[in-house]
């Protein structure tokens, strides 16, 4: 990279001091609205930046970045996902890809927890019936919902986002299973007291509780099909806080509909931020707009791994948060 400062290209609003940060530190142009930018917008920035910092609602495929200039050399994402970008493309072009791995853990591990609670006991039916001025009194018999304690949640990806999901339920006193393309270390299974599934299809049709956080991959495309989710027990639920596009969710919400599974907590949709209608009807599921990571201190770190990626790529070394094709 040339002595000047490199120019980059930020495609939507970021928390204000790392904008300010970005701006002391680079020629940056940064969004003025926070809307997705169109391909037509996408194409223009990757034609005269040297850097592009996009984020998960920019799709930057193989169309676009055969668009891209000479200038172009780091796709530094303002995220933990990159499945929106064509990272063999990228490299292919001599392109860096860096991602923000790591800050995003706790604060998703949150969300989910707090989804495996809400749609077992009812939460968020509970609170509708105070907004809407219907609770008439306690009952012995009403609104009962299921206890969370002593139920097996199987984890689907064991990586950071799921061990951390995995602590926080044990100490709710469930059972852990967990599916990963290979086995955590013995010592994480050990303190998670963890039960390690090879096959997806045998651990589905056990749990009680299925929590979904891999990441979306080809490989993971619909890896909860129609067929497998009616391996689910019908007393079971569905949780999902990594990427909608896991889940087949129009069989899903036929599932669902139909009472043959207990209820879902979904913070990520398929076409987002298009929702299936029949979910949005059900009284048994639990729809939040993918705030997993939705936190100041989240966002905010974040911003500081990409600036971290830009300097350091900009000063001739390796960033440390790339991404390599083979990781995928």
């Amino acid at each position: 990279m040339p002595n000047t400062k490199p120019k980059v290209i930020v495609t939507r609003r970021l928390p204000e001091v790392v904008e300010t940060r970005m701006k002391e530190l680079f020629d940056t142009e940064l969004s003025q609205n926070d809307e997705p930018m169109s391909y037509e917008q996408l194409v223009d920035a990757v034609g005269r930046c040297d850097i592009l910092v996009p984020t998960v609602t920019d799709r930057i495929d193989s169309k676009v970045l055969s668009r891209a200039g000479d200038r172009l050399k780091l796709i530094a994402q303002y995220g933990a996902g990159i499945d929106n970008i064509d990272v063999e493309t990228a490299n292919r072009r001599g392109i860096t890809v860096t991602n923000t791995p790591g800050v995003l853990t706790e604060d998703t591990a949150d969300v989910t927890m707090a989804l495996i609670l809400s749609v077992p006991r009812r939460l968020i039916e509970g609170a509708e019936i105070i907004d809407n001025d219907k609770f008439t009194g306690w009952s012995p018999t009403w609104m009962l919902g299921r206890s969370v304690s002593n139920k097996r949640l199987g984890i689907i990806g064991m990586g950071r986002i799921g061990q951390a999901v995995a602590r926080r339920a044990k100490a709710f006193g469930m059972q852990i299973h967990y599916h990963n393309r290979k086995k955590v270390a013995p010592a994480i299974e050990q303190e998670l007291e963890a039960t390690y599934w090879e096959s997806l299809d045998q651990m589905l049709a056990r749990m009680d509780i299925v929590s979904v956080n891999c990441p979306h991959t080809p490989a993971t495309y619909h890896l909860l099909s129609a067929r497998r989710l009616q391996l689910l027990k019908p007393t079971a639920y569905l949780i999902n806080t990594a990427r909608g596009e896991i889940v087949d969710e129009a069989a899903l919400a036929r599932m669902l509909e139909k009472g043959l599974l207990a209820g879902a907590g979904l913070d990520v949709f398929e076409h987002e931020p298009e929702i299936n209608p029949k979910l949005k009807k059900l009284s048994n599921v639990v729809l939040l707009p993918h705030m997993g990571s939705s936190t100041i201190e989240s966002r905010t770190a974040m911003g500081e791994k990409v600036i971290i990626n830009i300097k350091t790529f900009a000063d001739g070394h390796k960033p440390p948060d790339r991404v390599i094709p083979a990781m995928l």
